[in-house]
């Protein structure tokens, strides 16, 4: 639902009534994860996604008539036909539609606002009951629970949790950043652009993202002071200038918890980066949690296809997917016949 927030808000304020669909729980394979959230806005307008393909119609559908009828139902689908199916089903996928609008949840903009500021908040919505009268009553709490449905005697209870999302801090403000500040908007991340430079770091060229102007090591260090730096922040390091990057990556390298560390440039550039750390007293194994040369691998040039690149580990770090052995000095990565089979796909 973290997706179409603003359209929600627009129908809620609208004084309207749309319908909203949502994966509340899978089995075997689906095409979008529990928590999807489809809207029908009251002119048929559609925003975001519950699945794909054949069942997309059907979900329209079913959403479209609880804006119309103010019915609240629990459906079960193939997740292959689309077709409805009885509970043996294998591949199959249950979905919540509801009337939306500001009288069916008053609580919304509470909500909203809640994630807009980055708190976590999580609701509470009961898809079926012995009594239908109790079937779409939502609890807000702030209270931290995964993302599920709960099977109880009488009832089942959807549980949408919203955690802040992951942060990712990007130092220097280049055509490089915003790129990246594009591609981590898609992601779901918040992100910030830090550079001491005034002329550069302007919120105009950053749209999307936070922009600080300071020394790079600096602020970090603050954040951590603070207790705003753990595993789900990552760090991007897109400057190339030995001043503003070796007092980062010193700080950043003792960092106890973080997501993921990289950092931009050739591999010359690298090299000489990682022997002025050596010399700082950081070993290989510290240094191995270094991702760098970031995009250099993956044949990126442009801004945009460093973004890409980035994104990609990003990704694979948020996964928790190892990455491949790495030398530090060099950044090249050894290819073995198992690795190579994978780069010719």
């Amino acid at each position: 639902m973290r997706d179409i927030i603003d359209d929600l808000l627009r129908v809620w304020h609208s004084g309207r009534t749309g319908g909203l669909a949502t994966v509340v729980r899978t089995v075997g394979s689906a095409p979008l994860p529990v928590g999807s959230a489809m809207l029908v806005d009251p002119m048929g307008g559609v925003y975001g996604a519950v699945t794909a393909g054949g069942l997309e119609e059907i979900a329209y559908e079913a959403a479209l008539q609880a804006a119309r009828t103010g019915r609240r139902a629990l459906h079960r689908y193939g997740a292959a036909t689309g077709m409805e199916t009885g509970p043996n089903g294998e591949g199959m996928m249950d979905v919540f539609t509801e009337p939306f609008s500001r009288v069916h949840f008053p609580e919304f903009p509470d909500v909203a606002a809640e994630i807009a500021a980055h708190r976590r908040v999580t609701v509470f919505t009961v898809v079926w009951n012995s009594d239908p009268d109790l079937i779409g009553q939502h609890l807000i709490t702030d209270k931290k629970h995964a993302t599920e449905l709960i099977a109880l005697p009488d009832a089942d209870m959807f549980v949408a949790s919203y955690a802040p999302p992951p942060r990712l801090i990007i130092f220097g403000a280049n055509s490089f950043a915003a790129a990246l500040t594009v591609q981590a908007n898609l992601l779901g991340y918040r992100v910030t652009i830090c550079d001491s430079r005034p002329n550069f770091a302007t919120p105009e060229s950053f749209p999307g993202a936070e922009v600080v102007v300071d020394w790079p090591h600096r602020y970090l260090n603050t954040l951590s002071a603070a207790g705003e730096i753990d595993r789900s922040t990552s760090i991007v390091l897109l400057a190339h200038d030995p001043m503003f990057e070796i007092p980062l990556l010193t700080v950043a390298l003792r960092l106890p918890e973080l997501g993921y560390l990289g950092a931009m440039g050739s591999r010359q550039a690298h090299a000489r980066r990682v022997e002025d750390l050596r010399a700082g007293g950081f070993s290989d194994e510290t240094l191995a949690r270094l991702h760098a040369p970031v995009g250099v691998d993956l044949g990126a040039r442009t801004a945009p296809e460093f973004a890409v690149a980035i994104a990609a580990e990003l990704l694979a770090a948020r996964a928790a997917q190892p990455p491949r052995p790495q030398d530090p000095y060099s950044g090249e990565i050894p290819v073995t016949s198992k690795a190579a089979v994978g780069l010719g796909i």
